[in-house]
């Protein structure tokens, strides 16, 4: 179909509306950790962190998470859809898919956005080494350090983007809206397991949410850029 030239001013615009409100939510996002960062540093956010921590506690015995035992697994079967394993299969199958159906450099874009996130996550969490918390008994197994959630900043960036590969391919905008919510529903229940587990402070999976949703949104703005120019594959 050959659009005219009302046609193309109208995607300029739209085009040019959602490139800067989504500079606009990387640079509020990007605010937004700069100032939990700096709480936690100065321990202004302690006193908060172990309030809430405590609140998902039996009071009388520490070691019991509130709720009742199903709960408890319900949250850990949750927490392992953040886990290296799970989102390293997801992506890999994914990237089987782009490379079968023929789009590469979608395929190169999208594993770009993942192992670039695993990369800032592990620096910043080494830049940082804040300990994890050791109020109560851990509900997981925990190997690095606590700031910024691992969990929670590459499930974002992990199921945000590929939320976003299928708004992309979806002209049905009912469900474009389902794909971001559910992203964004899986996104934030891994980061409620960590704490409900024990395992990170809230602050800590704050700035995973802050950093990944920035990171994925970042990519999409790339993804939109590259494809006007016609150098990755169109929907």
């Amino acid at each position: 179909m050959k659009l005219g030239r009302d046609d193309i001013f109208h995607l300029r615009e739209r085009f040019q509306f959602w490139t800067l409100a989504s500079l606009a939510a990387i640079a509020a996002a990007v605010w937004g950790f700069l100032e939990i960062a700096e709480a936690v540093q100065d321990g202004a956010s302690h006193a908060l962190d172990t309030r809430l921590l405590l609140a998902l506690r039996n009071p009388a015995d520490l070691s019991d998470p509130i709720g009742p035992g199903w709960l408890e697994e319900f949250f850990r079967d949750i927490t392992a859809l953040g886990g290296m394993g799970i989102l390293a299969l997801l992506t890999l199958s994914v990237a089987g898919y782009l490379l079968l159906s023929g789009k590469r450099r979608a395929m190169w874009l999208m594993l770009g956005a993942v192992i670039s996130g695993f990369v800032v996550s592990t620096l910043l969490k080494q830049g940082f080494d804040r300990p994890r918390p050791e109020l109560v008994p851990h509900g997981a197994m925990v190997y690095t350090a606590s700031f910024p959630s691992g969990h929670s900043m590459l499930s974002a960036v992990t199921y945000l983007t590929l939320a976003a590969l299928l708004v992309r391919v979806e002209p049905n905008r009912a469900l474009k809206a389902y794909y971001l919510v559910l992203a964004v529903l899986l996104t934030l229940a891994i980061g409620i397991s960590r704490v409900y587990l024990g395992v990170h402070w809230p602050s800590d999976v704050l700035a995973g949410w802050t950093v990944g949703a920035s990171w994925a949104l970042l990519f999409w703005l790339i993804a939109r850029w590259l494809e006007r120019r016609g150098e990755i594959e169109g929907a």
